[in-house]
């Protein structure tokens, strides 16, 4: 997430590969299963959902098997390029950035359809979520762009560059130091706040329209089912499932950058005992994790989501369209 955190020398320890084939299939299954459209949601919720899926399943390719993983089992290749080391370093906070934010997107599309009626028809389309999701994804990359010019070469051999390292001027000048607490704060702290206040004020509006439907519908019918009210107990689910889950995930490494800022801590020189080191690497661990998560909650909170599941695994074939 951060720019001397990234760019530690890569050669700390061994990667792992085992569990992110699986993590890896699920995200594809997400996206296939979803872009059907036959999980009972409307189009705008599964625009969004599809972008976080594959947001998540972008984190799990370049910055894990590609950027952790390759680059670790594969050195001196041409991933080890400065060039190319440069432009995935720019894609992995990239990636990052969209993965967050389109969370924080399907937060703010929640609260607007539920305590905003009347902007419900104009603002919750399929066109509308199109637009969204475009334009976040355009920010982010523009957001990236000074990442292409804070490396240098790590090393230089016959005349080829090798590796990325920061460039000094990351640490010293006061617009690079400007420019990672940006980062900080976009990525994830004001998520954070953004997805809290949405939260908050969607589910107070659904408590307060619960309250009232149940006194409309007088107390003689209390015990009878209520199908809207259903629908909007699983919203209130689906959407604290996944904020809850990118919240208690991502909280370790903006904690973990702002104890490092205070203490003045930002190499630890291959000293893998650290707790400085041990408490960003699992920030970052963390965070992957949360690229891994809402399949699973998919499947906990969709009954429609578990069918399709199902459908797949008994006849992957089915998901073929005639």
């Amino acid at each position: 997430m951060l720019l001397a955190h990234v760019a530690r020398a890569e050669s700390c320890s061994k990667r792992p590969t085992s569990g992110f084939n699986g993590k890896l299939k699920a995200n594809v299954v997400t996206i296939v299963i979803l872009s059907r459209g036959n999980c009972g949601l409307s189009k705008c919720v599964s625009v969004y959902m599809v972008a976080m899926a594959t947001a998540d399943l972008l984190v799990i390719i370049f910055n894990v098997i590609v950027h952790q993983i390759f680059n670790y089992h594969f050195p001196y290749s041409f991933l080890s390029y400065t060039d190319v080391c440069k432009f995935l370093l720019y894609v992995y906070f990239v990636i990052i950035d969209m993965s967050v934010w389109f969370t924080v997107s399907f937060s703010f599309d929640r609260f607007v359809s539920i305590c905003f009626q009347e902007f419900k028809g104009k603002y919750w389309t399929n066109r509308t979520a199109t637009v969204v999701i475009g334009t976040v994804t355009v920010l982010a990359y523009l957001k990236g762009v000074p990442m292409l010019f804070s490396y240098e070469p790590e090393r230089i051999i016959n005349n080829v560059q090798w590796g990325c390292w920061p460039k000094v001027e990351v640490f010293t000048l006061p617009a690079w130091e400007v420019y990672s607490w940006i980062q900080t704060l976009s990525v994830p702290l004001l998520p954070f706040t953004c997805i809290a206040l949405f939260n908050s004020l969607t589910v107070r509006r659904i408590l307060v329209a619960n309250r009232a439907r149940r006194e409309l519908r007088g107390h003689s019918t209390n015990n009878q089912s209520d199908p809207e009210m259903e629908n909007r107990r699983r919203s209130i689910i689906l959407l604290f499932t996944i904020s809850g889950s990118f919240i208690l995930l991502w909280i370790t490494a903006p904690v973990s950058f702002i104890t490092t800022k205070i203490s003045g801590t930002v190499y630890y020189q291959g000293d893998y005992s650290d707790p400085g080191y041990i408490a960003t690497e699992s920030g970052k661990l963390l965070a992957y994790l949360s690229c891994c998560t809402n399949t699973c909650i998919y499947a906990v909170t969709q009954r429609k989501f578990r069918e399709e599941l199902k459908t797949l695994l008994k006849s992957p074939w089915s998901l073929i369209p005639r």
